[in-house]
């Protein structure tokens, strides 16, 4: 008998868009096991948004205003940052309405930036 061997492909990282926040699926999630925090960023002509996690060393230290670190909730199959102005920035530029639904799109690690980048022209 010669089988051949189920392999599952690797899920595509996705990022769920809603009005107060931003869900990580499982392996987005991958990336931010070790993080305290996180600092959220955007580059409005590429229409992006970035993640960049910090552990806890990193985020204690004062190099980084306190004002640029947001919360991270990290759980075994998703991770959460809740930040409703942040969320209404997003909303706002990329002309998503999310107080009615939820947008997902893809998102990718840059390992040299070491950042889960967020492309908001990639809806799936």
């Amino acid at each position: 008998m010669e089988f051949t061997w189920f392999n599952e492909k690797p899920k595509d990282c996705i990022v769920t868009l809603a009005a107060g926040n931003l869900t990580l699926n499982k392996p987005a999630t991958f990336f931010f096991e070790n993080a305290y925090s996180v600092m959220l960023g955007l580059e409005k002509s590429k229409k992006l948004i970035a993640i960049r996690p910090l552990n806890k060393a990193d985020s204690m230290k004062h190099d980084i205003p306190e004002s640029n670190k947001y919360k991270i909730t990290v759980r075994s199959s998703y991770s959460r940052v809740t930040n409703k102005a942040f969320m209404q920035e997003v909303s706002d530029f990329a002309g998503l309405n999310l107080e009615i639904e939820t947008h997902k799109f893809k998102a990718t690690w840059d390992q040299k930036n070491q950042i889960l980048v967020v492309d908001l022209k990639e809806e799936v």
